[in-house]
């Protein structure tokens, strides 16, 4: 059996906000905030918005982009590329050059961020060395 018959998520066609929030642990406010922003376009029934395959695919794209530090913005315009009906080649292209530039910055942020680290380090040491000169050292 694939794994698309084995997952009763990938076969759902619509999801509850409870169910999305469930799944991805992201609030309903910050869901409110991804439809205002054109992120997500979930369907009213009544008072309730429902989550089609594509929003939740959309969201899963966008909490990954969160993560690896791109901005709203950014991912949105990433993800509206797909619109474009060209197969997806621009949205590949922009992406892998966006990815790119972003895991340079990633990188020098780590650097940075482990210089800071052995900073610290030494200053503590330092302040340790004072303390125990003084005697302040327990």
């Amino acid at each position: 059996m694939t794994d698309y018959l084995q997952n009763p998520k990938e076969r759902k066609q619509t999801f509850t906000t409870r169910e999305i929030r469930g799944e991805f642990s992201v609030t309903a406010r910050a869901l409110r905030l991804y439809g205002s922003m054109g992120l997500l376009n979930p369907q009213r029934r009544g008072t309730s918005r429902i989550y089609s395959r594509r929003d939740r695919a959309r969201l899963k794209l966008l909490l990954m982009g969160k993560r690896a530090g791109f901005s709203l913005q950014e991912i949105k315009e990433m993800l509206d590329l797909y619109d474009l009906n060209d197969g997806g080649a621009t949205q590949r292209k922009v992406a892998l050059v966006k990815c790119r530039e972003q895991t340079s910055f990633l990188e020098q942020r780590v650097k940075e961020m482990l210089q800071a680290v052995e900073e610290l380090k030494t200053t503590c040491q330092v302040i340790e060395r004072i303390q125990r000169e003084r005697g302040e050292l327990e």
